[in-house]
């Protein structure tokens, strides 16, 4: 079964990003907007549960810290992706490290980690150039509390659930 680890934002700041998905996001309808912290990897039932034990020890880790919005940025020419994007806080990194080095996730990103809400994806070439020239221009400034993440799992029409909540810090 495929699995991802992500953060969902508060619904202040998943409303703002559908506003734009609905209309330049395929994934509108499978996922709510969400910061990703490990892409899709596959496991079975005993290995999920193996790794769910793990992420809740890697969760106790880290206390609930700030994630804020600044910018609208693209990661255009690598792909046609349009993003809200999300300061590299110390903890966000290390969430990403700790989630890509431990035990039974331990691979490698197929791309550097740069956080960030996805608004518009696959996009021709002048859909992105016009979407993102009036986009960019808008100002983003947002700033709330993470206190979670979530291990999903996607089902058979694509969409994705989640199958477990991690609490971020000790007395959790």
């Amino acid at each position: 079964m495929n699995y991802g680890i992500v953060i969902f934002p508060s619904k202040k700041l998943q409303d703002l990003a559908n506003s734009y998905r609905k209309r330049y996001d395929p994934h509108y309808a499978l996922i709510p907007p969400h910061l990703t912290l490990k892409n899709v990897f596959t496991a079975d039932d005993n290995e999920i549960q193996k790794i769910a034990e793990s992420l809740s020890k890697i969760a106790t880790k880290y206390a609930p810290f700030k994630l804020r919005t600044y910018k609208v940025s693209s990661f255009q020419p690598v792909n046609n992706v349009i993003y809200l994007k999300v300061d590299p806080t110390p903890e966000l990194e290390g969430l990403h490290q700790d989630l890509h080095s431990a035990e039974f996730l331990n691979d490698e990103p197929e791309y550097a980690f740069v956080p960030h809400i996805t608004i518009a994806q696959r996009l021709s070439n002048d859909e992105h150039s016009d979407v993102f020239g009036s986009l960019r221009m808008m100002g983003v400034e947002h700033e709330e509390t993470v206190d979670r993440f979530h291990l999903l799992y996607q089902l058979e029409n694509g969409s994705w659930t989640v199958y477990e909540t991690f609490r971020l810090g000790k007395d959790c």
